[in-house]
């Protein structure tokens, strides 16, 4: 090793188990091709992932790190030659090829991503590559469209303007009953919004009856329209996270948000957490996680975790979107203001089991780069970086989530 190396500091960040505190499953066998390999990379769409996202500096570093895994060097160590090669891999040996390094010993699964039903594993199955048992974080908006849907049935589109205030009181109902039984549910750990794509982050403290059933109607019309339910329309869906927060706060069960980074659903000014500043004082008693580094706007969600006790940071999802300088970077605002108590660390693996890989090394070699340099600074003692690490892989989520897990010193 090189003049300045913190061995303490590289065992932390290299070897300490990691608790992965927002993920989503992989894909089941016979789906592994379902999607483009590149949005292991990029969260574009079309030509713009098949074709431009090859021409990153994160797609580069990729390749790289997956041909290491994968024994391909030379000429062979590029990404059209990732793509081949895993293919002729089976299944379960790359998932635990991949997940092995990882150092992963736990994962809190978001199962709510739109097509896990279909082409995915459930959550139970992901336990194989871990030592100790995944857990559920419940997406509410699908949830909510699934107690709609089950019950209206086929009546879904003969609601009107005159029988919408029954329809909503039901729903009302049924759907605060749903999220009950999640909360007391002991593989439930948490719930997650996806308001950010729906309506953005700009999430209203309060809204009337009148614009509550408006927006039902609307979204019924949509169903009517396009023949599937989603819920996009304002007044409704803040109205599901104010019902959201009330409850989580009682069964102290924190609510992730999805906030930054994202592909082009999302309406990029209104995806910034700044905006959520009014529903985190209205909600004091309920834990809000600000997902995925909020990138770009990184250093508004490390203010609102420096002011707000019951805001926590996740730096993830920028493993392995963003450049390893861009990670380096985003770590560093992460560190300029919130506490290291309420930072915590995912990979938002999804689909491929590259993911995860490639958000855990990636990860840990940012953290171990970042705090090193504090080290030697002076900024840091080395046992104090140390510490830091260990928290934001693994004590912090384990405390939030009320885990109750020892870490595995030996995972690594």
């Amino acid at each position: 090793m090189g003049p300045g190396f913190l061995p303490e500091l590289a065992k932390a960040a290299f070897s300490y188990p990691a608790i992965d505190n927002h993920a989503h499953p992989f894909l089941t066998e016979k789906n592994r091709d379902a999607f483009p390999f590149e949005g292991l990379n990029s969260e574009a769409t079309g030509e713009a992932l098949t074709v431009d996202s090859h021409y990153t500096l994160s797609c580069y570093r990729a390749a790289a790190q997956l041909s290491k895994l994968l024994g391909l060097k030379g000429d062979e160590a590029n990404w059209e030659s990732v793509k081949k090669t895993r293919v002729d891999i089976d299944y379960v040996e790359l998932c635990a090829m991949c997940m092995r390094p990882t150092g992963i010993q736990c994962i809190l699964i978001d199962d709510g991503l739109g097509g896990v039903a279909d082409l995915a594993q459930g959550y139970k199955w992901h336990d194989q590559f871990t030592t100790s048992p995944t857990k559920r974080i419940v997406r509410i908006e699908v949830e909510a469209q699934d107690v709609l849907q089950k019950l209206m049935g086929d009546s879904l589109t003969e609601v009107t303007a005159s029988t919408v205030g029954g329809v909503l009181e039901k729903f009302t109902q049924r759907f605060r009953e749903c999220i009950t039984a999640c909360a007391e549910d002991n593989e439930v750990v948490g719930f997650k919004s996806v308001a950010c794509y729906r309506t953005g982050l700009d999430i209203a403290t309060s809204g009337t009856l009148v614009e509550i059933q408006t927006s039902v109607l609307d979204a019924l019309a949509r169903f009517k329209q396009k023949g599937d339910l989603r819920f996009e329309h304002k007044a409704l869906n803040d109205y599901l996270v104010r019902i959201v927060l009330e409850i989580a706060g009682q069964y102290q069960k924190p609510v992730q948000f999805h906030t930054g980074l994202g592909d082009n659903d999302i309406t990029l000014t209104k995806s910034s957490p700044a905006h959520m500043q009014p529903i985190i004082e209205a909600y004091p008693n309920t834990t809000f996680v600000l997902l995925h580094s909020s990138y770009p706007y990184t250093r508004d969600a490390g203010y609102l975790t420096s002011v707000y006790r019951n805001v926590y940071l996740d730096f993830g999802e920028i493993f392995p979107f963003v450049s390893g300088d861009g990670q380096r970077a985003v770590v560093r605002q992460v560190l300029e203001l919130a506490p290291t108590n309420r930072i915590l660390w995912s990979t938002d693996g999804h689909w491929w089991p590259e993911s995860y890989y490639l958000g855990a090394i990636q990860a840990r070699e940012a953290l171990y780069e970042v705090l090193a340099g504090s080290v030697r600074r002076e900024e840091l003692t080395e046992q104090q970086a140390v510490g830091i690490v260990q928290n934001a892989l693994f004590h912090n989520s384990n405390k939030l989530y009320r885990l109750g897990l020892e870490p595995n010193l030996d995972i690594l």
